[in-house]
């Protein structure tokens, strides 16, 4: 999924109101704070749709996790997928075509309606049809059908086999929607939203200050229809979505909100609350972790420049990662060499084996030998949005591939996230920085979904050696800790260079110090678990 952006976006706050019973109301919005009150969280993971269909993106992510329930899911930890709103899922059959769950007795939607079998097979059928650009329909592209078996029984039938097909359940891809709410050929409303999880809506707000309607304040209460098996810590949780990481900053010293998801503020003010935490001082703490979340350089492979492969190549030559970590980031990121970060499956260094460390004369040869006279003009885009370092990453950047004056690096900035994803949708940028936080822990997700066809990120690149032979040969491996086709294709991204990885974050969530379980959320998995906030009592 897109970050700060998983595909993510961005007037006066609006309330958004409804009269659904177990929808989003029109009570007055909850403030958030270091009171007795509902627990705040802020990000800079903005968006603007909560329907499952159409969201592909941190923000959404973060509220579908815990506002609808899947199939399957991922426990605390875990990196293999248990019974969620099904009581047993698994593949029939020999030749792995064949899904099959039963689904669990009981559920039901925060309205009160019931969740049945019809509404599983419903919303993977809805998903599918609206193949929405900004949704992860392409998250279950192997299906080629659904439908109920008796009134507990859901069955899956796929094009090819694909054994990560549970994982994508698990994700928010899976999210299970009530079919007498939902329309089956567009998106919901953000106002009439209702799930079946821990957290239902109560009311919603625009983000000021922006003309694209993204949320600015989304307000939950514990769902008293729930019937899965989280144990809430707490009775109402508001998350606040913010423009940047000073306006978090200044929205924590303020008292506004509690806690900050993963790597939302300034890494020098990360790293400074972390060192104070350390020395025994400060007001906040820090919950470190491993994070799969990673940062690239997308190219428009279309593009007469940057189309050229030795201009990639040039400039994967010159990315200095190390100086991007400590520049730009203050350490609190990691140099990535490969498609795949560490800690998932199948990652290797192939960047690094190809390019070895940053060196002019090298990349000056990929550019004398494609005929290229330099400084050759390049556009780079970015959005203020998705990169918590502020100014200092894309200078970084821009000051290392002018090194030698090989490139003359031109600079453009969105501060909109939408109109970002736009320009890159439509081939109108150039190079542009983007961030990957994976949906489940599989090498595949980061291949799938940033590969096939051109990937979400549009570079309209697309090796058949790798969409029509390795992926498919890939996800047919039931044993998904074997590397299988990976090593291979991350070698030939690294010598075409559609994308190169720049970074792989490290989680850090920072919190007051009387909220509790923040630490339980930093896993592998990508799921904040909101129910297992707390705060202890004065």
């Amino acid at each position: 999924m897109t970050s700060g952006n998983r595909l993510a976006v961005l007037g006066c706050a609006v309330l958004v109101a409804t009269t659904a019973a177990g929808c989003a109301s029109a009570t007055k919005a909850v403030t958030g704070g270091s009171g007795n009150g509902p627990i705040t969280m802020g990000t800079v993971n903005t968006t603007t749709v909560l329907d499952p269909a159409g969201a592909y993106d941190s923000g959404s992510w973060l509220l579908f996790d815990n506002v609808f329930q899947s199939l399957l899911k991922f426990p605390e930890g875990a990196t293999t997928p248990q019974p969620d709103a099904a009581k047993s899922c698994a593949f029939t059959g020999s030749d792995a075509l064949t899904y099959e769950c039963t689904m669990r007795d009981g559920l039901k939607f925060s309205n009160g309606h019931p969740l049945t079998n019809e509404d599983a097979v419903f919303s993977v059928q809805r998903m599918l049809k609206i193949k929405d650009a900004s949704g992860p329909a392409t998250l279950l592209s192997t299906i080629k059908s659904v439908e109920t078996k008796g009134d507990t029984g859901v069955v899956i039938h796929l094009k090819t086999p694909d054994a990560v097909l549970p994982a994508k359940l698990a994700s928010a891809a899976g999210s299970i929607v009530d079919h007498q709410v939902f329309p089956a050929d567009h998106l919901l409303s953000n106002d009439k939203i209702v799930g079946s999880g821990p957290y239902k809506i109560d009311s919603i707000e625009d983000l000021a200050g922006n003309d694209s309607h993204a949320l600015g304040k989304v307000a939950l209460s514990a769902n008293s229809q729930y019937g899965g098996d989280a144990k809430l810590q707490n009775n109402k949780f508001v998350v606040r979505f913010y423009n940047s990481a000073d306006d978090i900053k200044t929205a924590l010293d303020k008292g506004d909100i509690d806690l900050v998801d993963n790597n939302s503020l300034d890494p020098a003010v990360s790293a400074k609350m972390e060192t104070d935490q350390q020395a025994g001082k400060g007001d906040y703490k820090v919950a470190e972790g491993d994070s799969g979340e990673s940062r690239y350089l997308a190219f428009n492979t279309k593009d007469s420049t940057v189309g050229n492969q030795a201009v990639r190549q040039a400039v994967a030559q010159l990315i200095d990662r190390k100086a991007l970590a400590g520049n730009a980031y203050a350490e609190t990121v990691q140099p990535l060499y490969s498609l795949i970060p560490a800690g998932i499956t199948g990652h290797n260094t192939s960047f690094f084996d190809k390019y070895q460390d940053p060196d002019v004369n090298k990349a000056k040869r990929y550019l004398a030998g494609a005929k290229l006279q330099t400084p050759v003009p390049i556009k780079l885009n970015i959005t203020s949005s998705s990169s918590r370092s502020g100014d200092r990453e894309i200078n970084e950047i821009k000051r290392e591939l002018e090194d030698g004056g090989l490139f003359q690096v031109t600079v453009q900035q969105e501060k909109d996230f939408k109109k970002y994803q736009d320009g890159w949708s439509s081939g109108s940028y150039q190079a542009y920085l983007v961030s990957w936080t994976p949906d489940y822990p599989d090498p595949d997700d980061f291949v799938s979904p940033l590969l096939v066809d051109g990937g979400v990120f549009h570079t309209g690149w697309d090796d058949p050696k790798i969409s029509q032979q390795l992926v498919p040969d890939s996800i047919k491996q039931t044993d998904r800790t074997a590397g299988g086709n990976y090593t291979q294709v991350q070698n030939m991204i690294a010598d075409q260079a559609p994308l190169i990885p720049l970074f792989q974050s490290k989680a850090f969530y920072v919190s007051r110090n009387n909220i509790t379980g923040v630490e339980t959320t930093v896993d592998t998995t990508g799921v904040f678990r909101l129910w297992d906030i707390g705060r202890t009592k004065k």
